[in-house]
Order: structure tokens, then C-alpha cells, then sequence
């Protein structure tokens, strides 16, 4: 009777240990973090140099912020774009597609359609973001203080209104929507405020004092700041596919091409101040 019981209670153990096993081996797996397969290491934001001071309170010419964000693709694009081999970012391309529809015909079967959308800019990839702070030379203020025996302060005023542009450094197709694409990236990596122009206006101060030691000229020289950016953006041959009830995207003609850009950086001066025995 004992060997009977002794062997019931070895027969539970080993049904029951690979059940214990495989359900602590799938707690295990809930509470060990996953990591999810696309995500890419959050890119640092750019460190701003002391010399470079933000000026957007004090700007007399209220820069609008250019604010564009990756367009959320619908359903239906989504889905059309899911069928690409081909990355697609294009904003535009993207608001053409949540703008089209195809109804599903509940006799479809033979129907066959290909409706040829254009030659768009697909996507733009980054391959380098550097800041160049004194991309522009767009003030300055200058004092002699030659004739005194005591230091004189100076700080920023600006004399006049300035327009930075920055732009494609070559011609290319769809230069506005790859301009688009360029400056998400650059705003993504930067996590600075960027435009393709921005305007300092006339009379913007900055309390910033700077010292002009004596028997000493003083030069306080503001430059714009901008980002260069380069990559590469894919262009192709864009056509909707329609074959029964199924809807995909077929690119064709596939080219790349590499680009390069100077986007200004909004509201921020670099101060460079010299003081000098002579005339500069």
C-alpha cells in the first residue's frame, strides 16, 4: 500500500514539475523588458555652445515656429503603405493617400486597375547633422575706447533687420517636399528650432554685457546660426495597384541621390567679442 502511495505521489511530481516549470518560465518572460525590434537609440540633443545666446524674447520680428510634424498616415494609407518595399515619408505623398479612397465591390472578382499616382520623393535618409554657429555674420556693435583709462561696457543691439535663408545646397526634383523631409530630420536630431528663414529685427537687444578694456577698440560681432545637414532621398514611379479586392503600392524606377542643406537655427545669435589695439 505504501509502494502504491509513494508511487502516486512520484507519478503528480513529474506530470506536475514540467507544468510548474513552463509557467515560471512564462512569468520569467512577462516581467523581463522586450525589446522592441525598429527602435532606434534616442538621439542627443545637440549641446549649445555659451557664445550662443537665444534671442526669441527679445527678437523684434515674432518668428512664427515651423512646426511639422510626420503626417499620421489613415487606415487605408497605412495599409497601402505596409505593401511598399520602398520607405515612404513624403508628408505630401502621405496626405494624398488619407485623402484617396477605393470602395470594396462585392463582385471584384477579375478586376484588375493600375492608376499611376506621379514621380514623388519618397523618403530621406540623414547621414550627417553638424551646427555651424556662425554660419551668418549679421551685426556689429563697436566702441573706441582708445582716449579712456577705464573699461566701457558694450552688449547686442542690432542695427538693422536681418533675413537669414538657408536652402538645398543643389538643384534636385521636389525640392520642397525633400526640404520637408530634411527639415523634420534636422528638428528630430537637433531638437532645436529650425526654418529655412528667420528674420532678426532691427533694435533686438541682448543685456549680455561684454567689457572693452581701456585704450582698447571693442567689437561685438552676432552671427546667425544654422545646421548642415546631408543624406540621400529616394525618388520613384508611384502607382496604386488594384487586383479583385487586394490594394498595394508598386514602385518603379528607383533612384537615389545625395543632398545637402543649410537650415538657420531660429532666434539664436553667436556673440564673438574682440577687443583690439587697432582697427579691425
Amino acid at each position: 500500500m505504501k509502494r502504491l502511495r509513494v508511487w502516486v505521489i512520484v507519478s503528480v511530481l513529474l506530470v506536475g514539475l514540467p507544468y510548474l516549470a513552463d509557467e515560471a518560465l512564462a512569468t520569467q518572460k512577462e516581467n523581463t523588458p522586450v525589446e522592441k525590434k525598429g527602435n532606434t537609440p534616442a538621439v542627443s540633443k545637440t549641446v549649445v555652445p555659451p557664445s550662443v545666446l537665444n534671442i526669441a524674447k527679445e527678437n523684434t520680428y515674432p518668428n512664427s515656429t515651423q512646426d511639422l510634424p510626420f503626417l499620421q498616415p489613415s487606415e487605408f494609407a497605412q495599409s497601402l503603405i505596409d505593401t511598399s518595399k520602398i520607405k515612404i515619408e513624403n508628408p505630401e505623398l502621405i496626405h494624398l493617400l488619407n485623402e484617396s479612397a477605393v470602395g470594396k465591390a462585392p463582385f471584384s472578382f477579375g478586376y484588375r486597375a493600375t492608376i499611376y499616382l506621379g514621380h514623388w520623393a519618397l523618403n530621406y535618409q540623414s547621414t550627417e547633422t553638424a551646427p555651424n554657429w556662425e554660419y551668418q555674420k549679421i551685426n556689429t556693435n563697436f566702441f573706441d575706447n582708445r582716449a579712456n583709462l577705464t573699461p566701457h561696457p558694450i552688449h547686442y543691439v542690432q542695427e538693422m533687420q536681418k533675413i537669414v535663408r538657408g536652402g538645398l545646397t543643389a538643384k534636385i526634383p521636389a525640392s520642397p517636399d525633400v526640404q520637408k523631409m530634411m527639415l523634420i530630420k534636422a528638428a528630430e536630431k537637433t531638437k532645436l528650432p529650425l526654418a529655412f528663414e528667420t528674420i532678426i529685427g532691427g533694435a533686438t537687444k541682448k543685456d549680455q554685457v561684454y567689457n572693452i578694456p581701456a585704450r582698447r577698440l571693442g567689437y561685438l560681432n552676432a552671427f546667425a546660426s544654422a545646421i548642415n545637414e546631408k543624406g540621400k532621398v529616394t525618388y520613384g514611379e508611384v502607382y496604386v495597384i488594384l487586383k479583385g479586392s487586394k490594394r498595394s503600392l508598386l514602385i518603379k524606377n528607383i533612384t537615389s541621390q545625395g543632398i545637402g542643406a543649410w537650415i538657420p537655427v531660429q532666434d539664436h545669435l553667436s556673440f564673438n567679442f574682440i577687443a583690439s589695439e587697432q582697427p579691425r
